[in-house]
């Protein structure tokens, strides 16, 4: 009985120093950060599809993008489902133009690679690779090797980025396939040694570890206002520290000095497809002074880059629901008008 009572003893206080340690991250997390940089440069993704989606014109939005808002990064995803609709026939006019574009404008562009790339439904994987695992793996690599083959001597691509967020099971995608993930960075690196590659993952669930140690960058997601069914909306309880937590984390274990926010929340977080919900709605978890904030927040953190998402939802509030405020708050922002 007195061994039991000592057992019993010992788990009770490693529970409560694990509990007191938790606390203790939990305050630290959320101390006052009174320095930021505000040299950090600003950047959006932007997605023809997504675009295309909430019923805009893509090219108008893009030319928007880069002569009105004046963005000079953009992070550009390679869509599989729509360049190879056909095994072995390729459409890249889409690429072509957006990246024709920003070279005229001197934009620096991160060309997204891979099966899972940014918006819904995360992997674009056209319906004749998906036969079995190897088919589709295989295709896969083939793929990407095109796409680098093609656009490697494009001087306005500044960095590869090789899936999106890879880690995360997330959207319409097989599971994560650390072995498969090796192989296309390998692959991307052996076509084009001349550019650094980025490597995404989320900023709020996960360690960062997997992702970081395979990058030459590593980039993060940053969200703040979100919706989660049965409990509604609500606010990360988290403060810039946590991220440059995790920041020591990945500098200590995975030897990563390089990082950047590489999707920024700027548009709702909401239950059902965004532009389906009335305004009321969807600016319960996005506003201008919410933008400013999380930007600021970003600078907060003290990656260099933040690359900004919901550049497409700014244009439709604009042109759709004479609502320009965002799109102004924005170009603000990217003018370095509002710190």
């Amino acid at each position: 009985m007195h061994y039991l009572k000592k057992i019993a003893k010992f788990i009770g206080w490693t529970l409560a120093a694990a509990l007191a340690g938790v606390v203790l991250l939990f305050i630290y997390f959320n101390l006052p950060v009174s320095q930021k940089n505000e040299q950090a440069q600003l950047g959006v993704t932007f997605s023809a599809r997504y675009a295309s989606d909430i019923g805009l014109n893509w090219k108008e939005v893009y030319l928007a993008t880069l002569d009105d808002l004046g963005a000079k990064k953009i992070r550009l995803p390679v869509y599989w489902d729509l360049a190879e609709k056909t095994e072995g026939q390729y459409d890249f006019s889409d690429i072509d133009w957006q990246l024709a574009e920003a070279r005229k404008r001197g934009v620096e562009i991160v060309l997204v690679v891979g099966q899972k790339v940014p918006r819904w439904p995360e992997c674009a994987i056209p319906e004749w690779a998906m036969t079995s695992d190897q088919k589709r793996q295989e295709a896969l690599r083939s793929f990407i090797e095109v796409v680098v083959e093609r656009y490697k001597n494009n001087p306005e691509i500044k960095y590869w980025q090789v899936e999106n967020e890879p880690f995360l099971l997330f959207g319409v995608c097989p599971k994560p396939n650390p072995a498969l993930l090796d192989s296309e960075i390998a692959l991307v690196h052996r076509l084009d040694s001349s550019r650094k590659i980025i490597v995404t993952d989320s900023g709020e669930l996960s360690l960062w570890i997997q992702a970081a140690s395979r990058a030459d960058i590593f980039g993060t997601t940053m969200y703040r206002n979100v919706y989660k069914a049965g409990v509604g909306y609500y606010t990360y309880p988290i403060g810039p520290r946590f991220f440059r937590f995790k920041y020591g984390l990945i500098n200590l274990f995975a030897h990563q000095q390089n990082a950047v926010v590489m999707e920024l929340q700027a548009e709702p977080w909401i239950a059902g497809y965004t532009t389906n919900q009335p305004l009321a709605e969807q600016f319960k978890s996005m506003t201008p002074d919410k933008l400013r904030a999380n930007v600021t927040y970003a600078q907060q953190v003290g990656f260099p880059e933040i690359y900004l998402w919901g550049v497409e939802w700014w244009y439709w509030l604009k042109v759709q629901k004479d609502y320009p405020s965002v799109w102004d708050t924005a170009k603000d922002l990217f003018a370095g008008k509002i710190q």
